[in-house]
């Protein structure tokens, strides 16, 4: 009942403040500057202002107990000032609360006040519309574009987005009240003067309209971020999907006004000027109904959650659109593009029969066919199969101690058909069955979401011998053979990675992993993202001692240049051998965590002429990996591989020095597989 309160009292006030913006924009726009009492229309208008008015101020009012409902969890404080009150000086939800009521009660005494003026000029319009845009701007601060980010760049589009909604919406009530009355015989002056206004409305309604479509999709891009399978299986996507239905319809009645009624009506004394009129009447109160429709349904998608916040548990479709997954075969980017250009032969269509007045076989028939045929065209090849768990997202983070895990699992459950390395050396004798996959080198990261290979390990594959595990292991462990499987393609990508940075190019996300140090220091490799680089040293005792002592030597010098130094040990150090080390190095020697670390970088340790791909694979002495502030793996020295490398110390600056003059290309790497 709360709910059905709440979405009654949101929808009401805001049609209602919609109604009164527009309205007066309305008036400003035609420039009405003579006694209302010349103009009845405008009289009745201008009465129901300080109602609607009232309407804003009640609405919060009931938005304000609902809030105040939900937030405390306590159904009966939605009838307590008290807790009203509590909510409105301690929250800031109650701050942006009460800057809507005070605009809003501001508001109904400029409308009861212009109501007691003899005389209207177009100041007081443009001075009430600004006072109705108050409570819209501020209601703004309450929507999901605010919650992630409190900025002008994500507030703005959804400000005007509303603000143009009601210059729209809000001026179809003026529009009605000049139909009807047009409905009486006015004479050829007033009658023309009404006309007039029509088509000013008209004029201004076509730029409104493409300026609130652009705003909404801006808008919708944020809260969607490039979760668009939301869309086809959300509550939001939904809503959003039937909120364009409604708008759809909406633009087909208004082109038929702005094209053919209207024009009906700018000659009085012909015979269709009274069936232009009787379809203007009857279908602007038809368009009004289903905006106040629409209205309610934006409103409620307001409050619902954002379609890139909304976790798919069970994709209820056989199927799904993939373009990076199908782009590159056969014959896909022909069958695509002509099916494009069927659908642009079909608008065409459709506006040159709307044009030439054709008839319904051109305007609808034909176009239809056209559209029907595209898409039946383009949409089959960028289709490819799907699971109820393709968009499940992974409740286990992909870090170090995951991918350890996932390695154990790998090596128990895998290795006999992928191999150690996840080659896929074990051919299979039926021709009928397919070969184990190629984990290692093959991509699979378009064709297949972590959901998809979650299906698959819990469920197996279909004619290969891949076993479903769902029974073996646990969905912890499920994740933790994903994120290992993650970490198995990106370090085998990372073999791109040399010496030398590549400006502006991260890429592969460095591993995150806990660790506890000699000197004391302790934490997660996050804790230096957006402060400092780290360059993480792997190395054996005693062969790393010549590098530890060139390291110690320009360690403040690689301070300087904002990063920090963690040595990670590939073999356990005694008490003896850690002493050593910290008499001769200033940066801390890793004690705890080190095993997950060491055994997690392994598998990033390839570089381009040694791929080192058969067998269980060798382990270098000493390696070095450089990981930029914003989380990514952006250099690499091998000292087996790459000769003197990192040992010039001007060489590693140079490196150094490319990260720091950068700025944030990429966002950090998620917790997550993707």
């Amino acid at each position: 009942m709360i709910e059905i309160i709440a979405a009654f009292a949101r929808w009401s006030q805001l049609a209602a403040n919609l109604i009164v913006f527009g309205s007066c924009v309305f008036l400003l726009i035609i420039g009405q500057t003579k006694n209302v009492q010349e103009t009845p229309w405008i009289m009745r208008l201008e009465k129901m202002f300080p109602w609607l008015a009232g309407i804003v101020v009640i609405g919060l009012f009931g938005v304000l107990a609902t809030t105040t409902s939900g937030a405390t969890g306590d159904a009966a404080n939605a009838w307590n000032p008290a807790v009203w009150l509590d909510i409105v000086l301690k929250t800031q939800i109650g701050h942006v609360w009460a800057a809507r009521a005070v605009f809003a009660v501001i508001l109904l005494a400029a409308t009861i006040r212009m109501l007691c003026t003899p005389n209207r000029f177009r100041w007081h319009y443009g001075l009430c519309a600004v006072l109705a845009a108050l409570p819209l701007i501020a209601g703004t601060l309450m929507s999901h574009s605010s919650a992630d980010e409190m900025s002008f760049e994500a507030i703005a589009p959804y400000a005007i987005h509303i603000l143009l909604a009601g210059v729209w919406f809000g001026a179809l009530p003026a529009f009605l009240y000049i139909l009807f009355q047009l409905r009486n015989n006015l004479g050829k002056t007033p009658t023309q003067i009404a006309i007039d206004y029509l088509q000013k409305f008209s004029a201004f309604a076509l730029p409104t309209m493409l300026l609130l479509v652009v705003t909404g999709v801006i808008v919708t891009d944020r809260l969607v971020d490039e979760k668009y399978h939301t869309l086809a299986a959300s509550p939001y996507g939904w809503l959003l999907n039937l909120k364009l239905l409604f708008l759809a319809i909406i633009l087909a009645i208004a082109y038929q006004a702005r094209n053919k009624w209207l024009p009906m009506l700018t000659r009085p004394e012909s015979d269709s000027y009274r069936d232009g009129l009787a379809h203007f009447n009857q279908w602007v109160r038809i368009e009004f109904v289903l905006a106040l429709i629409l209205v309610l349904i934006a409103t409620i998608l307001a409050n619902t959650l954002p379609a890139k916040h909304t976790l798919i548990e069970l994709w209820p479709y056989p199927f799904r659109f993939s373009i990076d997954a199908t782009w590159q075969q056969p014959d896909v980017a022909e069958k695509v593009w002509f099916g494009l250009a069927m659908l642009v032969l079909a608008i065409a269509t459709a506006w040159c029969a709307a044009k030439q007045n054709a008839g319904a076989t051109l305007k609808i028939l034909l176009p239809g066919v056209f559209t029907i045929s595209s898409l039946a065209l383009a949409l089959p090849p960028l289709a490819i199969k799907a699971y109820p768990e393709t968009y499940k997202k992974p409740t286990v983070p992909i870090d170090a101690i995951s991918i350890v895990a996932g390695a154990q699992l790998f090596a128990e459950h895998c290795t006999a058909c992928h191999g150690p390395q996840g080659k896929g050396t074990r051919p299979v004798p039926d021709p009928d069955v397919r070969d184990p996959t190629d984990l290692l080198t093959q991509q699979h990261v378009a064709g297949y979401t972590v959901g998809n290979v979650y299906h698959q390990l819990a469920h197996g594959i279909r004619g290969t011998d891949m076993p479903g595990f769902a029974d073996k292991l646990s969905e912890e462990d499920l994740w933790d053979l994903i994120n290992f499987l993650h970490a198995l393609a990106r370090g085998f990508d990372a073999r791109l990675i040399g010496t030398m940075v590549a400006p502006d190019l991260p890429e592969v996300a460095s591993p995150v992993f806990n660790y506890a140090a000699s000197d004391g220091s302790s934490g997660n490799l996050k804790d230096f993202r957006l402060q400092k680089n780290v360059l993480l040293v792997l190395f054996a005792w005693p062969q790393s001692k010549d590098r530890f002592l060139q390291l110690a030597a320009v360690y403040d010098r690689i301070r300087e240049l904002n990063t920090e130094i963690l040595a990670v040990p590939i073999h356990t150090l005694d008490e003896q051998q850690l002493q050593q080390i910290t008499n001769i190095v200033p940066f801390p020697i890793i004690t705890e965590g080190w095993q997950e670390i060491k055994d997690t970088y392994w598998w990033y340790r390839r570089v381009r002429t040694v791929p080192d791909l058969s067998g269980k694979g060798m382990f270098p002495q000493h390696m070095e990996f450089l990981t930029d502030r914003f989380g990514y793996l952006r250099a690499r020295w091998v000292a087996q591989f790459e000769g003197f490398g990192w040992q010039n110390y001007n060489a590693l600056a140079q490196q150094l020095t490319q990260l720091n003059s950068e700025n944030e290309i990429m966002p950090p790497p998620g917790e997550h597989a993707h």
